[in-house]
């Protein structure tokens, strides 16, 4: 019992939790960062005050909510649905696009002072638009996409897809995709933030890199599972990755990955890592475990702070808000909570 007092201590003391009912597909914070907000297995919105007050529910989807990201202005989401819908929500929901039976799988979007760019995927196609919901193009991929992300410039948007990824500019006049082959199954993509290298997951339990400067392949394996997450951190040095019996950190300095082994925390006890997100500000990342467990790990010292105990569903979705001061978890038995490291 001792054990699962301390396990939740963060949560008891910093946190405020609901049981929603149903799968938490994805967590995310609106870009001003007011509201956190969690989408549901049965296409509603959960938008939960970062100061606290009552979680409202949102309709959104007939049908299944599939992914879910910060809207390019600062108080809105978008989402996309296996209804068709790409959708922009705030105190009520309004559509971006339709696309009849085909589902809206994936969802992103980009804001500095200059730019506003949102993204989302359906079959074979990237739609993107300007920040007000306007269309600007149709990106045509090999087959189905399964991840979108656009790089730290809003210069270009990569997608994963089956053979590799295609990155893109986004302001070419003429589109031609830059084409990352490796055979096999890929199903998920991130990019570094100073642009220089698009990573991976694939099906086969195992990430693959390509180094964009000289186009070096990055093979990185040893995974008993799939790997449904994975992020840099803010400065680049480490990505972070799920899908191990720890926290898997690839190191991106000193010549690496290649060749050196990754840095593994919190792990031991044979339970998998289901989901991380890498901390904004610091170099830390939020973990979470398929018995429900999610902690904080400090990369340079370590240390691992238990935020949440077990036994609440396997870790499902994690988000930060942009200053790093909060953490939005949510599980597949539809508990969510949210987590205020501010407070001293």
């Amino acid at each position: 019992m001792s054990a699962t007092v301390t396990a939740d201590h963060i949560l008891e003391t910093r946190g405020v939790s609901h049981e929603l009912g149903d799968f938490v597909v994805a967590a995310a914070f609106a870009r001003g960062g007011a509201t956190a907000a969690f989408a549901l297995g049965d296409g509603t919105l959960r938008i939960a005050p970062r100061a606290g007050g009552d979680w409202r529910a949102v309709d959104v989807h007939d049908g299944a909510a599939l992914a879910l990201a910060p809207d390019a202005g600062p108080d809105t989401y978008l989402s996309g649905g296996d209804d068709g819908k790409f959708r922009r929500v705030g105190e009520a929901a309004a559509d971006i696009a339709g696309f009849g039976m085909k589902w809206v799988e994936h969802v992103a979007s980009f804001a500095d002072a200059k730019t506003r760019l949102l993204a989302c995927s359906v079959g074979r196609q990237v739609h993107l638009f300007d920040g007000a919901g306007k269309k600007l193009k149709v990106l045509e991929h090999p087959s189905s996409v399964t991840g979108v992300v656009f790089d730290s410039k809003g210069k270009r948007v990569a997608a994963s897809h089956y053979n590799g990824a295609s990155l893109w500019f986004v302001a070419a006049k003429t589109d031609s995709a830059r084409k990352l082959e490796w055979k096999g199954s890929h199903t998920g993509i991130a990019i570094s933030p100073n642009g220089e290298s698009v990573v991976t997951a694939m099906q086969e339990n195992a990430l693959h890199g390509w180094r964009l400067t000289d186009g070096q392949h990055m093979r990185m394996t040893g995974y008993p599972g799939k790997t449904q997450a994975l992020g840099f951190t803010r400065s680049g040095k480490w990505l972070a990755t799920s899908g191990a019996e720890a926290i898997v950190l690839w190191p991106f300095f000193g010549g690496g990955p290649m060749g050196k082994a990754p840095t593994e925390l919190a792990g031991g006890d044979g339970v998998i890592c289901t989901f991380v997100a890498a901390h904004p500000q610091h170099e830390a990342v939020a973990a979470g475990f398929s018995d429900g467990l999610v902690v904080l790990a400090d990369i340079g010292t370590a240390r691992i702070l238990p935020v949440c105990g077990p036994g609440r569903g396997p870790v499902s979705a994690l988000a930060w808000s942009a200053d790093g001061a909060h953490l939005a978890f949510g599980t597949e038995t539809g508990f969510a909570a949210l987590v205020d490291f501010s407070r001293q």
